[in-house]
């Protein structure tokens, strides 16, 4: 056996370890093998290339479609993952630590490919796709940034398909952004670092639904967590959940730990650098690597290394140390293993079943971002319950004529 047949086989025992924990997409891959909804059709995905989406891709490629996978990362791809989706006939353009230029050459290829439908993680194939003319079914987005980018895109005109935001369904950002990125970030963050949570004071920064769950998991592992956030509203429930509440200039000085989760940009700057106590980690788990300026990291220090394999120490000019994590991108896949598999298996089936929706009604529908549909929500649903063993109340007749009677005003 060759040395690249065992980094195959190796990654191929990554994605049967996942795809038994993963039963509502693999209930959906049976289903695509038997209907080949996708035959004669090119998808091409701008996904986190690890055994989850491996399993996504696959299930697609069941389906009978010609599917076409890169990277929306440069740190955050499997190499063993890589070569067993090669192995299996996906072309990946993917390659852990790949440079920008790759990075950009992996969005190409999923260009040349003149996919009928796109499968996107930040929107950056889309930007490209549509900035280019692409003729496209439609796609699907996973993240909060890429809504973002798309609504944007769709306000000014620029979005000429539907995209279909599967961020927002409710089986998705209940359980992906709260659960799956709690869990994962605090991965990454042991794996990088190997240093205790409890006692220390972590500020997380943002109180959306990825922040909900990182801080929940951080004052669960004994933290005494600050939120800092510019939503009133949000603010109000963070601190009504018991979290302490400032802006980021006054949690700067006491932090051990600071985790951004925002979406946005300059979230810890030179201000805050200058402030902040010694050794303090930085990492974020917002999609891109601009919520920690990392120029101002740089331009202030005046020694520089890499203290762990995903960890850089910049020591400023009065000996005070900062430590940031992963480069500043996603900690939890790049220093960790990304979200649980039965949390993906939620969010991919998602996926999967609108990809589906966008080849049956895409033409139908009109260019701009639309929600999951209703049914497809609830069909992934009624699918967990069976896989966690829970049941549902069910209404009797009686109670139906009795909502219905207060909807109708009598």
């Amino acid at each position: 056996m060759n040395q690249g047949t065992e980094v195959a086989n190796r990654g191929l025992d990554k994605i049967a370890w996942v795809r038994a924990h993963m039963p509502i997409l693999e209930e959906i891959r049976a289903r695509f093998s038997r209907e080949t909804p996708f035959r004669g059709k090119t998808l091409s995905l701008v996904l986190h290339v690890e055994a989850k989406t491996a399993a996504l891709a696959l299930t697609l490629k069941a389906g009978g479609a010609d599917v076409h996978l890169a990277a929306s990362n440069p740190l955050t791809t499997d190499d063993e993952v890589v070569a067993a989706l090669r192995f299996e006939g996906v072309e990946t353009f993917a390659r852990k630590g790949e440079s920008m230029e790759d990075y950009q050459k992996g969005i190409e290829a999923m260009l040349a490919a003149r996919p009928d439908i796109i499968v996107d993680d930040g929107a950056d194939l889309v930007v490209a796709a549509a900035t280019k003319g692409l003729k496209v079914i439609g796609s699907t987005e996973e993240t909060t940034t890429g809504v973002v980018r798309l609504r944007a895109m769709e306000k000014d005109g620029k979005l000429p398909w539907p995209a279909i935001d599967v961020n927002d369904a409710t089986m998705k950002h209940l359980f992906d952004n709260r659960y799956g990125t709690g869990q994962s970030t605090l991965d990454g963050i042991f794996t990088a670092t190997n240093l205790t949570i409890a006692g220390k004071t972590a500020v997380v920064a943002g109180y959306g639904w990825c922040g909900k769950g990182v801080a929940s998991r951080l004052r669960g592992l004994g933290a005494d967590v600050i939120v800092t956030e510019i939503d009133a509203a949000r603010a109000v429930e963070a601190r009504l959940e018991g979290y302490r509440v400032r802006k980021m200039i006054e949690a700067a000085p006491e932090a051990d730990l600071i985790v951004t989760v925002t979406g946005c940009a300059d979230v810890v700057t030179r201000k805050h650098f200058e402030v902040m106590k010694d050794g303090c980690l930085l990492a974020n788990s917002g999609h891109f690597d601009v919520e920690i300026n990392k120029k101002d990291l740089a331009a202030m220090a005046t020694r520089h290394r890499r203290a762990r394999p995903m960890v850089e120490e910049y020591v400023f000019k009065d000996g005070r140390r900062v430590y940031l994590l992963a480069e500043g991108r996603l900690v939890n896949l790049s220093a960790g293993q990304g979200h649980p598999a039965e949390i993906m298996d939620m969010s991919f089936a998602l996926q999967a079943l609108s990809a589906e929706h966008i080849l049956k009604s895409g033409k139908k529908l009109k260019p701009g971002v639309h929600p999951v549909p209703v049914e497809l929500d609830e069909r992934v649903a009624r699918a967990a319950l069976d896989a966690y063993g829970a049941q549902v109340d069910v209404l009797t007749e009686a109670q139906k004529r009795y909502l219905d009677s207060w909807q109708d005003g009598t």
